[in-house]
């Protein structure tokens, strides 16, 4: 009855609206009040109307100042950047966002159905704006709020008054675009400083407040962007439904979905470790889970510690696939029902942090070379591929070899325990390509190693000690004055170090000398007193020059004592002169091997460069036998490899730094098929490792191992033989065979030839220079006992 008595006054009021209106324009014709508020109210209702008609022309039929599709067309977003290895194996992922593009078709039915049932119920019908929404959304205007506006004069709380419009209603196309192309917009949108210029925002700040004014203005611009989207993709797909297809696909990618993923395959490897083209409508709730994030990824992102929000809404979005008619109701109650299980995430360790570091650096430096195209940015941006060329599995070995090396020492040391530190380099020699790269050990002082952390091969500049020796060998033989069985003297030698202060006696490592012994035995045993008597021979210029051929990029200090290795280097510069002594292959240190785009294209290969300047096959061929002979002379300091249970030809070379600092071993398989691996074990502090703490005693193991797995597994083929007319040599060193020689003829810094100075003095009591084999003191005489200390009395050198 009540309805009926409704229906019949509404009748009654249309019957009579008509008389009702004449009777309305009689009054105002008769009152100038009514006139002017008739006029009044008119003119303000025109203001909305031609707001509305200007706005409706704006997105429909203006086509200025639009962005550029061509990238939206191809649609390379920013995805994940990798650095692989040799063989293809990734060693970290890098980017800015964490993203997965997916095309349309890989995306399955339930994703699709979940995302549409959240989203955009009308995806498919409308073109870009589903105007069926608006109406709804002028209901939920905060009418009181916009009153409120007016009303107050105080503008300072205007971030906590309410807002006049609500959020929502926004199409997937309408998102797409305002996350792709209006992301300055988007993110200012409640900012209380107005966003665009011109008379009419600040109008309109002025009726509806600027953080209104800036969402109705970026409102107007997404439906104009999403009409016109829609349009070229149309045209560019041929038909509405093949365009949507597109449209949906890359908001599937694009969308964010917290916890730095992006896109639903991202997503769904993140929170279940599932791909997702494996889903099935049995994954009806973790679709719809992944469905309720973007709404507001901050509240329904799941975490283990809150749940509550998440389920709520994936219930709400399995509701919708219902009423959509996408999921049957018993399953959606059952899955309404089903706790949420999140896949558990374990920090991984970075296998190789010091190879990516060293390949960022080099994609760095390489960018100015090749372009804008080949940059950190777009390595970030997953623009770009590196492809390095480090071997993943040597990598593993290399790090094991270390920590086990580490390990050693800190047995024979507790109180060093996890404060140690080492790094370890593996290039191969034809082309000096690093394939393998420690920078540090895996956890130091209970952090793990990262990319990002201090790097000991490329960054630390420390000492090589008597691994720099073999480059002092080098300029004298590049010189052609002495050879391998010259006689040279291991006797008391001093250096000026600086103008005040005095000279500087030299000791070698057992604190004794020989006398006048070959340069071959010299290198093998690491004679000190050797090595500076030769660069004194042939000068610093020499000396400094050879080491600049060799590959040592560092300035060298113009002090004698560089002769001992004094003067600072990087590990990698110092494998890297090993290296071109053992394969004789000019080379650069290099990690990365090539740089793809997302076609799969080459945007940059490596090709070898640099030079051995003034190399000759002599001195080379010399070096390459002397250090062959550091492994295979009985008292040589690395002759521990040369055993059947270290069944690897190799050559190399001890340092240990004064007081103990640093234990380096740099050793090579011979010639271009051939790697090098150097090892430098050492405290960052710089303490010293301990008396006897040499470098045949910690770093050589390391290499050691390295070398034995290395070949062992065959990652880098059969161990190369040394020539056998060099082995046959050191066979006849080692027999006796070899008659030793006298020194030619040095050049000196100016060029002028001087004759080497045999070493010897004349026998006499008085003679404190006095080789302690040469000659035959008198009977009664005892032996003559070599001393010297320094300034502050402590001993530098004894013979006794």
């Amino acid at each position: 009855m009540v309805v009926v008595d409704r229906m019949l006054s509404t009748h009654d009021f249309i019957r009579q609206f008509p008389a009702l209106l004449r009777k309305l324009f009689v009054a105002m014709k008769n009152s100038r009040t009514a006139r002017v508020v008739f006029r009044v109210v008119v003119g303000i209702a025109l203001v909305p109307m031609v707001f509305g008609l200007c706005t409706a022309f704006y997105v429909n039929f203006n086509r200025t100042n639009l962005p550029n599709l061509d990238g939206f067309i191809r649609f390379e977003p920013p995805t994940m950047g990798h650095v692989y290895d040799a063989n293809g194996h990734v060693l970290i992922e890098l980017g800015w966002e964490r993203r997965d593009i997916v095309r349309y078709e890989e995306i399955p039915d339930v994703v699709r159905d979940a995302i549409l049932s959240a989203e955009d119920g009308n995806f498919f019908l409308h073109s870009g704006v589903d105007y069926s929404v608006f109406l709804r959304l002028l209901a939920k205007t905060n009418l009181r709020a916009l009153v409120a506006h007016f009303s107050t004069v105080d503008r300072e709380d205007a971030p906590n008054r309410p807002r006049v419009f609500p959020q929502g209603g926004s199409t997937i196309t309408e998102q797409l675009v305002r996350g792709y192309f209006l992301q300055k917009l988007s993110s200012t949108k409640n900012s209380n400083s107005l966003q665009h210029r011109g008379i009419l925002p600040h109008v309109l700040a002025f009726v509806i407040g600027v953080p209104g004014t800036n969402k109705l203005l970026l409102k107007i611009e997404t439906i104009r962007l999403s009409l016109w989207i829609e349009g070229e993709m149309r045209k560019q797909y041929g038909s509405k439904r093949r365009a949507k297809e597109e449209i949906l696909a890359r908001y599937a990618s694009f969308v964010y979905l917290g916890n730095g993923r992006y896109g639903f395959a991202a997503a769904s490897d993140y929170y279940f470790h599932q791909p997702l083209e494996t889903f099935t409508l049995d994954d009806a709730g973790k679709a719809a889970l992944l469905a309720g994030i973007p709404k507001s990824p901050s509240e329904y992102a799941p975490t283990v510690e809150d749940l509550q929000k998440p389920t709520r809404r994936r219930n709400q979005i399995l509701n919708l696939m219902v009423t959509n008619q996408f999921l049957p109701a018993e399953a959606a109650q059952r899955l309404k029902l089903a706790p949420i299980r999140l896949a558990a995430h374990d920090v991984e360790p970075v296998e190789a942090p010091g190879a990516v570091e060293t390949a960022l650096e080099e994609l760095k430096h390489l960018g100015p070379n090749l372009g804008s195209e080949i940059a950190i940015d777009q390595l970030l941006e997953g623009h770009i591929q590196v492809f390095s060329t480090v071997d993943y599995r040597i990598q593993h070995v290399a790090n094991v070899a270390l920590e086990n090396g580490l390990k050693i020492y800190e047995r024979r040391h507790p109180q060093s325990r996890g404060v140690i530190q080492g790094s370890v380099v593996v290039l191969r020699n034809s082309d000096s390509a690093i394939i393998a790269e420690t920078g540090g050990r895996q956890v130091y002082k209970g952090h793990t190693n990262t990319y990002s952390d201090y790097n000991r091969v490329t960054q630390s500049k420390r000492q090589p000690g008597s691994a720099m020796k073999p480059i002092v060998y080098l300029a004298a033989f590049r010189q052609g004055a002495l050879d391998l069985d010259t006689l040279v003297p291991d006797e008391p030698i001093s250096v000026v170090t600086s103008r005040d202060r005095p000279e500087k006696w030299i000791a070698n490592y057992d604190n004794q000398f020989e006398g006048m012994i070959t340069a071959r035995q010299a290198l093998a045993e690491s004679r000190n007193a050797v090595a500076v008597w030769m660069v004194q021979q042939i000068g610093l210029d020499a000396l400094l020059q050879t080491a600049r051929d060799v590959g040592i990029r560092t300035t060298l200090r113009r002090y004698e004592t560089t002769a001992l290795g004094a003067s600072e280097v990087t590990l990698l510069e110092l494998a890297n002169v090993y290296r071109l002594m053992a394969g004789g292959m000019p080379g650069e240190p290099h990690v990365i091997d090539k740089i793809q785009d997302t076609r799969g294209a080459a945007v940059y290969t490596y090709h070898g460069r640099g030079s051995f300047a003034n190399g000759n096959d002599f001195g080379l061929a010399m070096i390459q036998e002397g250090l062959r002979g550091v492994v295979r002379i009985p008292s040589g300091t690395a002759h521990a490899l040369d055993s059947d249970a270290f069944p690897i030809p190799v050559m190399g070379k001890t340092g240990t730094t004064n007081n103990y600092r640093d234990a380096l071993f740099v050793g090579c398989t011979f010639g271009p098929n051939g790697i090098t691996v150097a090892v430098r074990i050492g405290f960052d502090d710089n303490r010293s490792l301990g008396p006897k703490e040499s470098g045949g005693l910690v770093a050589l193991p390391v290499f050691r191992e390295i070398m034995l797995k290395v070949y062992q597994e065959g990652f880098v083929g059969p161990a190369p033989r040394f020539p056998a007319e060099m082995e046959e040599r050191i066979d006849a060193y080692l027999r006796g065979d070899l008659a030793p020689k006298d020194a030619t003829v040095f050049a000196n810094p100016l060029g002028v030839p001087k004759f080497a100075d045999d070493g010897t003095k004349q026998c006499s009591a008085n003679m404190v220079l006095l080789p302690t084999y040469r000659c035959e003191l008198p009977g009664n005489q005892p032996s003559t006992i070599y001393r010297s200390k320094n300034e502050r009395g402590r001993s530098i050198f004894t013979n006794e």
